[in-house]
């Protein structure tokens, strides 16, 4: 039985310079359900990254009712939005956002610092997770002292170490080469068959063929939403 993590009724966004309405977002209805690989693609301005933000509730819509885990996050205020992307949603960026005097354990324990995990149990879930993404031995070693795609490892080690329940990755690849860019979305196909709810960002079509469904965005409306057997015989 399939249970539905995120249901996206008629969300709306907009942003206003002086008088002026800028509608980004206009409507988008969308159910993603638990253990889901969703690919968001869209050109520049097409809203993806508005709605990422939506989604991470590192934002709020406009109008429209985003219900989370059971729970309508669409109103909530800042600070019970902050809680619940602590515990429900792993970020992962395209700019590592690693904290360059902390270690890589250091660095993938941040936020279980931020809801009052004991040290010697931040300690041991971090480096449990360093050895999921297959870097347990670069765990003392600061950003600097780390490869391009080591670095992204320990940002998707930090994302998994509050067990959300959903990974949110914003062109994760980005920043990287194709051959170490094949090995990160590998770990993303890793974590998916360990029972994540994955969804991605991305304007590359190769990175999207990872995910077993594509939700295309244009002009801030949804163009198509197609699973991989859709697109793959299409």
């Amino acid at each position: 039985m399939t249970t539905r993590i995120i249901h996206l009724d008629n969300i709306r966004k907009s942003y206003y310079l002086g008088k002026q309405e800028l509608k980004v977002l206009k409507g988008i209805s969308l159910d993603i359900n638990k253990n889901e690989y969703v690919a968001l693609m869209g050109p520049s301005g097409s809203g993806k990254s508005t709605l990422m933000n939506i989604l991470g509730c590192l934002d709020s819509p406009t109008g429209g009712t985003y219900i989370l885990n059971g729970k309508d996050v669409s109103t909530m205020p800042d600070n019970d939005l902050a809680e619940v992307r602590n515990r429900d949603i792993g970020f992962v960026f395209q700019q590592f956002n690693l904290l360059p005097r902390l270690t890589a354990a250091e660095n993938v324990a941040l936020p279980l610092v931020y809801n009052g995990t004991p040290r010697k149990q931040r300690t041991e879930q971090a480096m449990e997770m360093l050895n999921r993404v297959g870097l347990s031995d670069r765990s003392h070693h600061k950003p600097n002292e780390l490869s391009g795609g080591q670095g992204q490892r320990v940002a998707i080690a930090r994302a998994l170490v509050n067990n959300p329940a959903i990974i949110l990755a914003d062109e994760p690849t980005g920043n990287l080469d194709s051959k170490t860019s094949v090995e990160i979305m590998e770990i993303f196909n890793k974590i998916h068959v360990e029972g994540n709810t994955v969804i991605i960002v991305t304007h590359e079509e190769d990175i999207a063929k990872y995910a077993h469904r594509v939700v295309r965005l244009r002009d801030g409306v949804i163009e198509s939403d197609k699973t991989k057997e859709a697109w793959t015989t299409a």
